[in-house]
């Protein structure tokens, strides 16, 4: 028999809590509550959700903060639930990272399937995409290996991070703050400079002097940077 999946559900109002996790547990999940970010952060590291509920305004950490710890610190999928329903909190909320936000009031079904949502594409993304093969190149993010021309290549965990995103959107355009926010959080916000010297780097170590690669990290000027696939 397969292991419940487990949800956290953080908000500070004890009747909504308690309301979500029992439509959860009807529909097979295992829950746990908290009522602000630092307890659920506390909880996170025993419990090990496989997917978290988080509210925005809490009192001691709110859910923007908490959902920063959360990305520094992992992958597990974050779904919003909170009253601000403007564009720019959904937009603030997404760019954090949260992988799905739901305006209150809210329906429990639709919470539910939701929530249901974003556990299958995890599955699937955790399934499917550790592993990245281009010809002479292999990124693997499952042991944190890259493998050019057949040699290991040494590199820090955040170097092949942003090599292994780039690949993972081949030909796509990211600003240098796109890429600040996905690979580091909000934690080097601001300073651009991070993403050159980790790009100046990855070149320098897949240096394909002898021949011409299929592939490459292109600079697109005044904009940002794209992993070049021909």
């Amino acid at each position: 028999m397969a292991a419940k999946q487990k949800i956290l559900v953080v908000d500070d109002d004890a009747n909504i809590t308690e309301l979500i996790c029992l439509y959860l547990n009807k529909e097979g999940f295992e829950t746990e509550s908290a009522a602000n970010g630092k307890d659920a952060l506390d909880i996170m590291q025993k419990f090990q959700p496989n997917l978290v509920i988080l509210d925005v305004m809490m009192p001691v950490m709110d859910g923007y903060e908490t959902c920063r710890e959360i990305r520094k610190r992992g992958s597990t999928p974050v779904v919003f639930l909170t009253a601000k329903g403007e564009t720019f909190d959904k937009v603030l909320g997404l760019e954090l990272g949260a992988d799905d936000y739901i305006v209150k009031p809210f329906d429990n079904k639709e919470l539910v399937a939701r929530v249901k949502a974003v556990l299958r594409r995890t599955e699937v993304k955790e399934n499917t995409s550790k592993k990245l093969t281009f010809p002479g190149l292999v990124i693997n993010q499952a042991n944190y290996s890259v493998i050019y021309e057949d040699q290991e290549i040494e590199m820090p965990p955040k170097e092949l991070e942003l090599l292994f995103f780039l690949a993972s959107h081949p030909n796509q355009v990211f600003t240098r703050e796109q890429l600040l926010n996905q690979i580091w959080g909000y934690e080097y916000y601001g300073d651009t400079r991070t993403v050159d010297v980790h790009v100046k780097r990855i070149r320098e170590k897949l240096n394909n002097d002898s021949h011409e690669e299929p592939w490459s990290i292109k600079t697109v000027w005044s904009v940002g940077y794209k992993f070049e696939v021909k």
